[in-house]
């Protein structure tokens, strides 16, 4: 076996299907790499670059949290949300991590720092893609 079926899901969309040599994503646990034949397991998403191998080729997107169901013959990724560098607005992206910079440094509530520090990750994930 030197492929496995990829299949990425966001509430919007198919984002991706088709079959790959390898997958890399962030985890709660850290990074992952998964080759066809990977034992099974099911992980949580973090905000990050996802990487799709495809021969010679490798497709990158951000990728927002969600879950990830990894079997021997294929990875199911249901995720929040999910972009092509090419659908990421930079400026927007820049804007939304000064704006998350400064809702950090003014040390609100628990649950707004949750969502600040969230908001921080997303914006330099998709800054990230674009490199």
């Amino acid at each position: 076996m030197d492929k496995f079926k990829l299949r990425i899901v966001t509430p919007e969309r198919v984002f991706y299907e088709g079959e790959a040599d390898m997958v890399e994503m962030n985890t709660t646990e850290g990074q992952i790499g998964c080759y066809p034949g990977h034992i099974p397991l099911t992980v949580i998403i973090r905000p990050g670059i996802l990487s799709i191998h495809e021969g010679d080729e490798v497709k990158t997107a951000a990728l927002h949290e969600g879950f990830a169901e990894i079997l021997p013959d294929s990875v199911n990724i249901l995720a929040e949300t999910v972009e092509w560098p090419d659908e990421i607005d930079e400026e927007r992206a820049r804007a939304a991590l000064e704006r998350a910079k400064k809702r950090l440094e003014s040390k609100t509530d628990d649950l707004e720092m949750s969502r600040a520090e969230t908001a921080l990750q997303r914006a330099i994930t998709r800054i990230n893609a674009l490199k």
